[in-house]
C-alpha cells in the first residue's frame, strides 16, 4: 500500500514538472505597427470600442426604427438626436459615449 502511494506520489510531481514552460522560450512577437490607413480616431478609440459601440447601436436604436447610415446626418445634427435617443432608450452616459464614438468614426 505504501509504495502505491510513493508511486502516485512520484506520478504526480513528475507530471507537474512536465508541464512547466520551459524559460529558454521567446516570447511572441510584437504587434505589427499600425499601417498608414489607420485613422487617428481608431488609435484613440480602438477598433473594439467601435466595435461595442456599432454593436450598441445596432441593438439599442435600429431595433425600434430602421438603422440609419451615419453619414446621413453630420456631425451637428447627430448631438440632438442622440441626446434625445438616449433618453428614450434609457442608455447611461457610457454607452452612448461609445455610440457616438462610433458614428462620429463614420462620418
Amino acid at each position: 500500500m505504501k509504495k502505491t502511494i510513493i508511486l502516485a506520489g512520484a506520478v504526480l510531481i513528475l507530471a507537474a514538472c512536465g508541464a512547466k514552460q520551459s524559460k529558454g522560450e521567446t516570447p511572441p512577437p510584437p504587434p505589427p505597427p499600425p499601417s498608414k490607413d489607420v485613422s487617428a480616431k481608431d488609435l484613440i478609440f480602438g477598433d473594439t470600442a467601435l466595435a461595442e459601440g456599432k454593436q450598441l447601436y445596432d441593438n439599442n436604436c435600429a431595433k425600434c426604427h430602421k438603422w440609419y447610415e451615419p453619414k446621413q446626418f453630420s456631425k451637428e445634427e447627430w448631438k440632438p438626436i442622440l441626446i434625445r435617443m438616449q433618453k428614450k432608450a434609457k442608455l447611461d452616459d457610457i454607452k452612448m459615449a461609445s455610440i457616438t464614438n462610433f458614428i462620429d468614426s463614420q462620418l
